[in-house]
C-alpha cells in the first residue's frame, strides 16, 4: 500500500520570514521547535519531512498545526498545567543521574537500579518520597529510564 503524502494546510498568521525570525531568537527550545515545525508545514513540507526534522510524531506536528491555525504562536506555548511541581529540586537531578549511572556501590546490596532501588535511594539519600509511578517518571524526565532495568 502506498501512502500518500499529505500537504498541511498552514494559517498565515506570520511571514515565512517572521516564523524563522521568531524560531532563531526564540529562547524556550520547546516552544522553538514547535515554531520551527509550523514554519516547515507553512513552506510545504509534508508530515514525514517535518517528522524527520524535528523528530516529532506525526500526531505531534498534526497538534502543532491545528493550534497554530487556532490561535497562533501564543496558541503554541505550553499552556500552564495542575499538579504537583516535582519533588527533587533541579539542583539535585544532576546528583542523582551520576548515582544512577555510576550504578550500584556495594552498600546498595544491588547488581541493578530498579524502580523500587531508586526509590528507596531517593528516600535515604535525597530525602524524597516517590511513588513507583512517580519514580518511572522522574527517571524518564532524566532521560534515565532505560537504566533502571541495566
Amino acid at each position: 500500500m502506498v501512502q500518500r503524502e499529505v500537504i498541511m494546510k498552514v494559517i498565515h498568521h506570520h511571514t515565512l520570514a517572521k516564523l524563522l525570525a521568531i524560531h532563531r531568537t526564540q529562547k524556550d527550545p520547546r516552544l522553538a521547535r514547535r515554531i520551527y515545525g509550523v514554519y516547515l508545514a507553512q513552506t510545504g513540507c509534508t508530515y514525514p519531512q517535518v517528522m524527520a526534522v524535528t523528530g516529532a510524531a506525526r500526531r505531534t506536528v498534526q497538534q502543532w498545526v491545528a493550534k497554530y491555525n487556532r490561535g497562533g504562536l501564543k496558541a503554541l506555548a505550553d499552556q500552564p498545567r495542575s499538579g504537583a511541581p516535582t519533588k527533587l529540586p533541579r539542583n539535585r537531578h544532576d546528583a542523582l543521574r551520576r548515582r544512577i549511572k555510576h550504578g550500584p556501590t556495594v552498600h546498595d546490596d544491588l547488581s541493578a537500579w530498579t524502580g523500587p532501588a531508586v526509590r528507596r535511594l531517593l528516600d535515604h539519600e535525597f530525602g524524597q518520597t516517590y511513588t513507583l509511578q512517580g519514580v518511572h517518571a522522574l527517571l524518564r524526565r532524566l532521560s534515565l529510564a532505560q537504566q533502571e532495568n541495566k
